[in-house]
């Protein structure tokens, strides 16, 4: 587990402890888009029906039989991760104070600054 992520998870149970509702969701959802990278995807080259044998198609028996390793992230990566949930909430921000929503803007650019303090 790269270091960056390990910090996210400890920061994520001192937030949880505190009960800061904003740095807790703001960690939340970027250890959901690492875990989201680190999922490997089904493969699309071969059809459901023929993936396995059995009176079900797509189905896998047996203890483990669907079970895929998941992808191991470089450091880099899950630095890019963080990166771009960063910048969507400034865009998001961005697009709230065009709009009239300075509030809401103001909220996601907290956000981001938290993120921020990780890409150091």
């Amino acid at each position: 587990m790269p270091d960056l992520q390990a910090r996210l998870r400890e920061d994520l149970t001192t937030a949880l402890r505190a009960r800061d509702r904003v740095t807790a969701g703001v960690l939340r959802t970027a250890l959901s888009a690492i875990a989201n990278a680190e999922a490997q995807p089904a493969p699309a080259d071969t059809p459901v029906s023929l993936r396995t044998e059995g009176v079900i198609a797509g189905a896998a028996t047996g203890l483990g039989a669907a079970d895929v390793a998941r992808r191991e992230l470089t450091a880099a990566d899950v630095r890019t991760i963080v990166a771009g949930e960063r910048d969507e909430r400034l865009a998001s921000a961005a697009d709230l104070d065009a709009r009239g929503a300075a509030e809401a803007a103001a909220a996601l650019r907290t956000e981001a600054a938290l993120l921020d303090q990780y890409l150091d």
